[in-house]
C-alpha cells in the first residue's frame, strides 16, 4: 500500500477516535463518506465501493466499541438485562441486512445513508429527547426494536447509539446509563454486521490481496489502533469544550459528507 493511503487511514481513525470520545458518536458517519472516497482514489470500482466501505467502517467499529464498553461498564453504566433481551434481535437483525446491503447497488446504499445521516443530523440541531413512557415494553417488544435498530445500523455501518439512546430515553432509563447500555449494544451490531460483510462480499470484489469479503483489512488496523488511543483525548476534552455547539457543527459536517459521498458515487 503506497504511503498517501496509509497517511490517510491514520488520518481518519485519529479523527474518530477523537470525535467519538468528545462527542460520544460512533465514527461510521464520518468513515463510510471518507471511506467511499479513498476507495474510489484506489480505484475501487463504483459498484462496489460503498459496500467496501460499509464493511470496513463496520469493522473498525469493534475495537472501538470493546472500548467503549469497558469503560462504562467499569463505571456501573451498563444495564446488561436490557442488553441481554435486545442483542438477539440486534443480531439477526444486522446479520439479515448485510444480505440486503449485498444486494443493493452503491447509488441506493448512498442515498439511504445520506437520508439517515439527515435525519441524526436534524436530531443533533434540535437536540430533542423523547418523553418518557411509564410503561417499558417487554422481551417481544425489546426483540422487534433491536431487530429495528440491527437493520438500519448494518445499512449505514453505525453502532446504533442514535437510535437505541433516545429509545432507552422513552423507556424511562436515565441518561447515564441509556448511553452505556447503548455503547454494550454496539458491540453485537459490530460483530455481526463484521460477519455479515465478510460472507457476503466474499468472493467478489478483492483490493490487492488484502481483501476479506467487503473488508479492508489493512484500512481497519490503521483506523482501529489510532482510534484507540486518540479517543481518551477526545474524552478528557469533553468537559471543557462547548459540546452544544460542537454537536451542531459536527452534524453540518456529516450532512456535507453524506452528500458529498452522494454526489460522488452518483457521478462516478
Amino acid at each position: 500500500m503506497e504511503i498517501q493511503w496509509i497517511t490517510a487511514f491514520l488520518a481518519l481513525g485519529a479523527v474518530v477516535g477523537f470525535m467519538a470520545g468528545l462527542l460520544g458518536i460512533g465514527g461510521g458517519g464520518i468513515m463510510v463518506p471518507v471511506l467511499t472516497s479513498i476507495f474510489l482514489l484506489m480505484g475501487v470500482p463504483v459498484e462496489s465501493v460503498v459496500h467496501l466501505a460499509l464493511g470496513t467502517s463496520m469493522t473498525s467499529i469493534v475495537i472501538t466499541s470493546f472500548s467503549s464498553l469497558r469503560a462504562h461498564h467499569k463505571n456501573g453504566g451498563v444495564l446488561w438485562n436490557i442488553v441481554k433481551r435486545m442483542s438477539l434481535g440486534i443480531v439477526i437483525g444486522t446479520f439479515l441486512a448485510t444480505f440486503l446491503a449485498a444486494h443493493l447497488n452503491s447509488s441506493h446504499l448512498a442515498l439511504f445513508f445520506a437520508l439517515y445521516m439527515a435525519f441524526v443530523a436534524i436530531q443533533m440541531l434540535l437536540n430533542k429527547k423523547p418523553k418518557p413512557s411509564r410503561k417499558q415494553v417487554g422481551n417481544v417488544g425489546l426483540f422487534l426494536v433491536g431487530t429495528g435498530i440491527g437493520i438500519i445500523s448494518a445499512l449505514v455501518s453505525i453502532g446504533g447509539g442514535t437510535l437505541t439512546v433516545p429509545f432507552l430515553l422513552w423507556q424511562n432509563i436515565n441518561m447515564r446509563k441509556a448511553i452505556g447500555t447503548s455503547a454494550a449494544i454496539g458491540m453485537p451490531i459490530a460483530l455481526a454486521g463484521t460477519l455479515g460483510y465478510l460472507i457476503n462480499g466474499w468472493g467478489g470484489y478483492t483490493l490487492g490481496n488484502y481483501t476479506a469479503g467487503f473488508i479492508y483489512l489493512p484500512a481497519v488496523f490503521l483506523i482501529s489502533i489510532v482510534s484507540f488511543f486518540t479517543a481518551p483525548y477526545g474524552a478528557r476534552l469533553a468537559h471543557s469544550l462547548p459540546i452544544p455547539l460542537l454537536k451542531k457543527l459536527f452534524s453540518l459536517l456529516l450532512v456535507i459528507l453524506s452528500l458529498k459521498m452522494l454526489f460522488t458515487v452518483l457521478q462516478s
